[in-house]
């Protein structure tokens, strides 16, 4: 399932604010939900491709957008 959408600054903000109060309250999988939700760096996402593997980002719950509007939407098989 991908989740990939451009996000402004104060959406970003705001995934991260839910985040740290789902953190607070126990709620991993809330955690988890909102960070992914919030478009991955480029530089971070070739990163983690190069040392975790493509295989970490195959369950499709990162969102992508920017790291395919600089890199293209087939990056990850590259």
């Amino acid at each position: 399932m991908s989740n990939n959408k451009p996000m402004t600054l104060d959406e970003k903000l705001e995934a991260s604010r839910k985040a740290f109060e789902c953190l607070e309250a126990g709620d991993e999988d809330g955690y988890s939900r909102f960070t992914r939700s919030i478009p991955l760096p480029p530089y971070l996402a070739e990163v983690m491709k190069e040392q975790i593997g493509p295989e970490f980002f195959a369950d499709g719950s990162w969102n992508m957008w920017e790291v395919e509007a600089e890199f293209g939407p087939d990056w990850l098989s590259k």
